[in-house]
């Protein structure tokens, strides 16, 4: 896309001068509109502002107090879908983090399909620009969403991204105010099967990025609590279903001992009869319990209020989980001797992992993609 069609958008709090010199290059440049949002910056820096909003090709929004990152950027987004007719969006930081070329080759890899660019910077040990805390946290974040959500980007914390019109309104929906907006933007295009390719950027830091509004402390919390909170609604899930499991096993096993219900639950006097009681026991509390957490993954976890042919995906996946246990099972503790046991407790750890991508994505999917024209297909 050429940079006409295009606006950068620009969140800015408290920014130095290096936030006019990057406007008047990407106006330079030949972008369209540069729209610069001041996210309650103090008076000090009105100046600034007042500054880029007499240039031409230019505009400033204005937030009375500080709402956000997040915040900042769906104000700009929403002013461009009412506003303006720009077929494409870039986002950038205003701290100096991103280069003019850089803007520019996202906006030439764009197309007008659904698609999130991503400028990707250089974490790896090699490049020693990087601050070890900005590498970590980058690497980390990167590993937990590979393995919660099934795809690997380099860079998940960028502020330098692109896409087209057709997904301004979707993404002005996203939730999140702060900083956790932009991870909720990757979550949500993952989930929506919107695609999301990673450009190589020229990492940049300046004075180890001192400048930075990000609270390592405050705005981690809000990122991964976003990021793993539906996991953990999945462990709990499994949890509350697994004691649900144990104590139902449990009752039916020393049914004797419910007296009172003898007559009111026929079943136990088939139980008694039974000449594997506690193979009965298993099955009927297996059941009742995979019931419950199929009910609670539907409704509490995943969030879907209609999706057909659900339960028989759940009931082939937990067929298909079982005999991959089993079967893996056997085979290392054949190959490797020791304790089963431990074996079993280590494959079944990472098919908890497996399980929850495959419930996410297969048996309780989220809506259908958004089109090229932001409707769902």
């Amino acid at each position: 896309m050429i940079p006409q069609k295009c606006c950068v958008l620009i969140p800015s709090l408290s920014p130095d001068d290096r936030l006019p010199a990057y406007v008047k290059a990407l106006k330079a440049a030949g972008y369209g509109l540069v729209l610069v949002v001041d996210d309650g910056s103090a008076a000090e820096y009105r100046g600034i502002f007042d500054e880029i909003a007499g240039w031409d090709g230019c505009a400033v929004l204005r937030h009375p107090v500080n709402r956000g990152k997040g915040a900042a950027l769906k104000t700009g987004f929403r002013y461009l879908l009412d506003e303006t007719d720009f077929a494409g969006v870039i986002t950038a930081d205003s701290d100096g983090q991103h280069t003019v070329a850089d803007t520019l080759k996202l906006t030439g890899e764009m197309g007008e399909k659904s698609e999130l660019l991503l400028g990707s910077r250089d974490f790896s040990r090699s490049n020693k620009n990087v601050p070890p805390k900005s590498r970590f946290g980058n690497r980390l974040t990167s590993i937990v969403f590979r393995v919660l959500y099934g795809q690997w980007l380099p860079d998940t914390q960028t502020g330098l991204r692109a896409f087209p019109r057709a997904l301004l309104g979707f993404l002005a929906d996203v939730k999140g105010d702060r900083f956790e907006y932009e991870m909720n933007m990757l979550m949500h295009c993952r989930n929506r099967k919107i695609p999301m390719r990673a450009i190589a950027i020229e990492t940049i830091y300046h004075e180890e990025n001192k400048g930075t509004h990000f609270h390592p402390i405050r705005d981690s919390w809000r990122i991964y609590r976003l990021l793993l909170g539906n996991f953990f609604k999945f462990m709990s899930s499994s949890v509350v279903c697994w004691l649900a499991d144990i104590l139902l096993f449990t009752l039916l096993k020393h049914w004797r001992a419910l007296k009172s219900l003898e007559y009111a639950l026929p079943f136990l006097n088939a139980l008694s009869r039974s000449a594997e009681p506690v193979l009965l026991a298993t099955a009927i509390a297996r059941v009742c319990s995979a019931s419950l957490n199929f009910k609670l993954n539907k409704s509490l976890v995943f969030n879907v209020n209609k999706s057909p042919g659900a339960i028989g995906r759940y009931i082939a996946l937990c067929v298909g989980v079982m005999l991959v246990s089993g079967v893996t099972v056997s085979a290392l503790h054949a190959l490797l001797g020791g304790s089963s046991t431990l074996i079993k407790m280590v494959v079944d750890f990472l098919l908890f992992f497996v399980n929850y991508r495959i419930q996410k994505a297969w048996v309780f999917p989220a809506d259908a993609a958004v089109s090229v024209k932001g409707e769902k297909e």
